[in-house]
This record gives C-alpha cells, sequence and structure tokens, in this order.
C-alpha cells in the first residue's frame, strides 16, 4: 500500500478523463464500422500478400525512369506554384485577419483603424470557406474547366492553401510579443516598418517552418488529385495500379517517399539558418 501522501492527486481525474475518452471513442469506432480482424482472415491475407508481391522489384527501366522523372518535376512544380499563389492570397488576408499584429490594424497612439475592424470579419470568412472546401473537390471543378493536367491542380491547391495558410499566419502574427512593434511606432516609425522590423523577426521561424510544412502536405495533395486527372505522380499511379504494374506503383511511391524526406530536410535547413 502506497503512502497517502505518497499518492497522486490527479490519478482519479486522469482515470475519469481515460473512462470519458473510451466512452466518446466507442461511438465513433461503431459508426466507422472498423474491423482489424477482417485483414487477418486467410483469404484477405492471401489477396494482399499476392498483390504486394507485384512490388518488387520496383520497375527501374530506362522508358520507365524517364516517365518517372518528367512526373515527378510535373507534380514539384504543382506543388510549387500552388503554394506561391496560395501566398499571394494568404499574406494579405492573414495581415487583414489578425486582430492585434496586423499591418493594417496596428494600433498608432491606441486607436486601430475603423476600417480594418469591419474587414476583419469578411476576410476571416473568406479563408473559412476557402480552407473548408478539400483541394480534390476544386481540382475535380477544374478538371471539368480547364480539362485534364496539373493547372486543376495549380488552381485547386492556391484556393484551398490559401485559407489554411492565411489562417495560421494571422494566429502566428497574434502569437508575437506585439511591444517591438508598438514601440516603433511610438517612435514614429511607418506601419511597415513596425511590421517588418517589429513583428516578423519574432514570427520568422514559425512562418518558414509552417510554409515548408504545407508545401510538402501540397506534394502529397498533387498526388492525391492526380487520380483525377490533375497530372503528375498521382495520375501515373493510378495509371500503373489499372494495369496491375505492381513494380511500377513501387518505384512511384519511392520517389514520392524521397519528395517527402526533401521537404524534411530543407524545413531543418532553413530553421537552422534562422537560428
Amino acid at each position: 500500500m502506497l503512502n497517502p501522501a505518497q499518492r497522486d492527486p490527479a490519478a482519479l481525474p486522469r482515470l475519469l478523463l481515460a473512462v470519458l475518452a473510451v466512452l466518446l471513442l466507442w461511438p465513433g469506432l461503431q459508426l466507422s464500422e472498423l474491423n482489424p480482424a477482417v485483414l487477418w482472415q486467410a483469404d484477405n491475407a492471401a489477396s494482399m500478400g499476392k498483390f504486394l508481391q507485384g512490388f518488387w522489384p520496383p520497375a527501374h527501366d530506362r522508358e520507365f525512369l524517364q516517365l518517372l522523372g518528367e512526373a515527378t518535376l510535373q507534380t514539384l512544380a504543382m506543388a510549387t506554384a500552388g503554394l506561391f499563389l496560395a501566398l499571394l492570397l494568404a499574406i494579405p488576408a492573414s495581415l487583414f485577419a489578425s486582430r492585434a499584429l496586423s499591418l493594417s490594424a496596428l494600433p498608432r497612439g491606441g486607436r486601430p483603424v475603423w476600417w480594418t475592424q469591419l474587414l476583419r470579419w469578411p476576410v476571416r470568412g473568406l479563408l473559412i470557406v476557402l480552407r473548408s472546401i478539400p483541394e480534390i473537390v476544386w481540382a475535380l471543378l477544374f478538371v471539368r474547366a480547364v480539362g485534364l493536367g496539373p493547372t486543376a491542380g495549380v488552381l485547386a491547391i492556391a484556393i484551398t492553401y490559401s485559407g489554411m495558410l492565411g489562417k495560421v499566419y494571422a494566429e502566428i502574427f497574434e502569437s508575437v510579443d506585439p511591444r517591438p512593434a508598438r514601440a516603433l511606432l511610438l517612435a514614429g516609425s511607418g506601419r511597415l516598418a513596425a511590421f517588418v522590423y517589429g513583428t516578423l523577426p519574432s514570427a520568422a521561424g514559425e512562418l518558414l517552418s509552417y510554409t515548408v510544412y504545407r508545401w510538402e502536405c501540397a506534394i502529397r495533395a498533387s498526388v492525391v488529385m492526380g487520380f483525377v486527372g490533375a497530372g503528375g505522380l498521382g495520375q501515373q499511379i493510378d495509371f500503373s495500379l489499372r494495369m496491375f504494374a505492381g513494380a511500377e506503383v513501387a518505384s512511384l511511391l519511392l520517389t514520392f517517399l524521397l519528395l517527402v524526406l526533401l521537404a524534411d530536410s530543407l524545413s531543418r535547413l532553413l530553421r537552422s539558418r534562422l537560428q
């Protein structure tokens, strides 16, 4: 028996929270019809094993590698172009949506600009709408508007990610210490200089890390959107799966893994440069 003085006073609340979590999780598991046991049934396991056997060795013939290189470059271009277009909308939107640290809302003499308060809520509503609709839905729409190809994927990423980036950027601006920017304003600095020299240096690390992370997500999204005809690695994976070419799928997945590792290494490198 433990001495009462040695018992954890938070043990009972933690136990109650754990029981509550299980009670809330159980209906979700029931509604999702989750049944991991089906994976170990003899027929299903044999079917999956036969399917995975075709993945080795990965395809590496010259013609396919050339096709793989083109699809990889197309995927990188799609993700990068889409993210760049998203930034064009996300950066100004985040400045307007931020409550205290946006460029337009920084108080001069303690009095905020009145029209920025009226503009803030419509901008936040726009960001909600943009990020609420999945990029694959936008891709389906743009495929019908502009036809098959990476253009649909670029536009879909640009629209969805502008909402995501704008929201997170605004929250990052609000989380940094506002005193340096306000001190610059009180010293007679302009609003742009106060934002650039007072707010941005403190937020740069988080902004960069999240932007590179979103670029990585854009690479994954571009692969998914390829299944609806938006080009890149995803479209090639779709073709290979339809042809039951497991070796080609293995090479495509390995390439995708390398792209994610590249994004992770780039994020670490850039963050180390800022520290």
